[in-house]
């Protein structure tokens, strides 16, 4: 028998054995107990308590184990992409039986790690190994947030398997789960030893440049070793095209082969950062050592356009994530304990087609030439151009920080982001900003501080699919996840993947 229990309210600071002893005296011969929901509820701030959901049973298992047909005869199908999405189909080919070939342009994560660290450093940037390129995908040098506003079936497998991956347990059942960058870099390395040792194979360094068809269905793709320059051609029967957002140059020589893809709406902005504390007495109405860093998420329809906070990171740091020589890019990241003494997040408006034109790598093009106004702006270094709210507000350069110190590693420089952003954008986010403080005391301080650019939110196109998973313009060929325009984040990413790798799998069975 298994029973589950709703809306166990806990205080602050009272031990978690509560729930299990209340386990007991509903259920005598208790064999197994879990929590599978937990969230805090922080609405009277005189009274703020944490809400459960628990299960347990007398011998019925609460996690079934899943089983999986495997293929007598599997294809061979390569993996582009270590990202979420490329890695959870590389898990979900190898529960059929079917050995993935992983293709990545990067690094292994702790070498691209020490890349990265070169970039923030010395501003050596590596165009195929930086904040977007390489294992992991750019969620590696974020927060490992999967929250997701999906409702895929997949969702709950893909926090099963990051568990069983060395994942903190409580992200199957928080609210707002996450990993942290510092435990998602071992869960990637935990990854990549389960694949290896049943079957799979990663080749690093190397770049999808190409591919043949064969009577309409794809029979090989062309790589390239990004160390050496040598390139080759591998017989595959299927290939999964796990990109990630910022894979430029590969949406451009799919779109020459032939492949159809047609272009998205995204949103542009900049990061937005304040006193970690500040947030606190904000959300909470004082400090408080037994809850978690506070976080939000605001959205704002004050202007013309909708302005909204993604990727919120509590305790958390501005990174540079630029891709490509030239340009400025930001993200945030935080570690698992969100201990930093600021929090910081995407504060974006929302762009449409018109705004760059109809062209299909349009506002591709539009994103590079923010990403380049913002590098000239920084001092052609790498640093970010930066700007306090009041001075942005006013249309003034600003000239020193108040409260809150930038920490954007590759240093940054007051410049007027007026004069970067579109119009529209500028408008928007100087009615947006006290808005959202109506809302949010603090969010409007004067000394909150803007770091930009941010253009990375989301897939400049969408590489067309149809019912079953494949490109309309070549059989075999697999878009998935974020960079093919289906999904938006890690959760979301590795569910597409899952479910990519299903379709595969329907597709061969009875091959």
């Amino acid at each position: 028998m298994i029973k589950r229990l709703d809306n166990i309210k806990l205080g602050i600071g009272e031990s978690e054995d509560k729930l299990l002893t209340i386990a007991k005296g509903k259920l005598h011969g208790l064999k197994q107990f879990k929590i599978i929901k937990k969230s805090l509820d922080a609405r009277d701030k005189n009274h703020i308590f944490w809400v459960y959901s628990i299960a347990f049973s007398d011998g019925e298992p609460l996690n079934p184990p899943q089983t999986f047909e495997r293929l007598k005869s599997p294809p061979k199908v390569a993996v582009i992409g270590s990202g979420p999405a490329g890695l959870f189909c590389a898990l979900g080919l190898l529960r059929h039986g079917i050995y993935p070939v992983i293709i990545e342009r990067g690094e292994p994560v702790e070498k691209r790690r020490d890349t990265v660290t070169d970039f923030f450093e010395n501003r050596k940037l590596n165009p195929n190994s930086n904040v977007q390129f390489g294992e992991g995908g750019a969620g590696a040098f974020s927060d490992g947030k999967l929250n997701t506003q999906t409702n895929s079936g997949s969702n709950r497998d893909v926090l099963e398997l990051f568990r069983q991956f060395g994942a903190p347990e409580e992200i199957t059942y928080l609210n707002k789960p996450h990993i942290g960058s510092d435990n998602l870099y071992k869960v990637l390395q935990n990854i990549r030893k389960y694949i290896a040792e049943n079957g799979g194979e990663y080749k690093f360094n190397t770049q999808f440049i190409g591919f043949e068809c064969k009577n309409g269905r794809i029979c090989a793709i062309k790589l390239k070793n990004t160390l050496t320059g040598e390139e080759g051609l591998e017989k595959v029967d299927c290939a999964v095209l796990a990109l990630g957002h910022s894979a430029r140059d590969t949406f451009e020589m799919l779109a020459s082969s032939g492949v159809q893809m047609v272009p998205r709406d995204f949103a542009v902005g900049v990061r937005i950062e304040h006193l970690s504390q500040q947030i606190g007495l904000s959300q909470y109405g004082k400090s408080h050592t037994l809850l978690p860093a506070a976080d939000y998420k605001l959205v704002s329809h004050a202007g013309e356009r909708t302005a909204f906070t993604f990727c919120m990171c509590p305790g958390g740091v501005v990174i540079p994530a630029a891709s490509e020589e030239g340009g400025v890019v930001t993200n945030g990241m935080s570690l698992y304990a969100r201990d930093g003494k600021n929090s910081n997040s995407a504060l974006l408006v929302q762009m449409k087609k018109e705004d760059f034109g109809e062209h299909l790598f349009a506002g591709m093009e539009f994103q590079r030439e923010l990403e380049r106004k913002a590098f000239i702006a920084g001092g052609k270094t790498y640093a970010a151009p930066v700007q306090l709210f009041k001075d942005f507000s006013a249309d003034k350069l600003s000239h020193s920080f108040g409260q809150i110190e930038p920490t954007y590693a590759a240093g940054t420089n007051f410049a007027p982001l007026n004069e970067i952003l579109p119009e529209i954008v500028v408008k928007t986010l100087k009615v947006a900003i006290p808005d959202m403080g109506r809302r949010l005391k603090g969010f409007d301080c004067p000394d909150g501080l803007l770091v930009g650019v941010e253009t990375r939110f989301s897939s400049p196109v969408r590489i067309l699919r149809g019912e079953k998973g494949e490109s309309v313009s070549c059989e075999g060929l697999y878009p998935c996840g974020e960079g093919s325009g289906y999904s938006g984040g890690i959760t979301s990413s590795a569910a597409d993947g899952l479910e990519t790798a299903e379709k595969i799998y329907e597709k061969f069975k009875n091959h």
